[in-house]
């Protein structure tokens, strides 16, 4: 099922266009909504999705020259080196009788996260950056941990209270 945008892809477009230059990367990317935005700033921009449904609408909605879309399971299909990575991750703990994979982040909630700063240094030129979306749903000290454990320098730069959660974006640099 294909991630619509709601308050959180929102949040994350917000902050986007102030780091998109270069080479993009829209890890998970749903919608499109993070790759069209950072098409308008950037040279190229590479959304990838594990949801093949996904990819097929984002090329649907003939998002530009800049913009490729591809079916990827992370980083497994994904060539090259970034500027800028964009993830707004599923991360929500999983549900065994209702898997969504554009919501389902894992038995806790952060197991594709984990996955995915395990991977992502090797995918990021030179003063290349992350942005990574977190909410409260998940276990954001354990993220913070695996963060650090991973030797990224981290920020939050933008965050939003909501009724059941907060959202929170990082700003990641190796």
């Amino acid at each position: 099922m294909v991630y619509w945008p709601r308050e959180d892809s929102l949040l994350l477009k917000e902050v986007v266009r102030d780091f998109a230059r270069g080479r993009v990367l829209d890890m998970g990317t749903g919608s499109g909504i993070q790759a069209m935005e950072a098409g308008r700033y950037c040279d190229e921009v590479v959304a990838a999705d594990i949801d093949p449904e996904a990819v097929k609408e984002l090329l649907k909605k003939n998002a530009g020259p800049k913009i490729k879309a591809m079916q990827s399971d992370l980083f497994s299909k994904v060539l090259g080196k970034f500027d800028l990575i964009i993830f707004n991750p599923p991360y929500l703990p999983n549900h065994p009788k209702a898997k969504d994979i554009a919501l389902d982040g894992g038995e806790k909630g952060y197991e594709i996260v984990e996955r995915f700063l395990g991977q992502a240094r090797h995918y990021l030129k030179q003063n290349g950056k992350i942005l990574l979306l977190i909410s409260t749903l998940t276990n954001r000290k354990h993220i913070e941990r695996a963060l650090a454990g991973q030797k990224f320098k981290f920020k939050i730069i933008k965050e939003k209270k909501m009724d059941f959660e907060k959202l929170f974006v990082y700003l990641i640099e190796a």
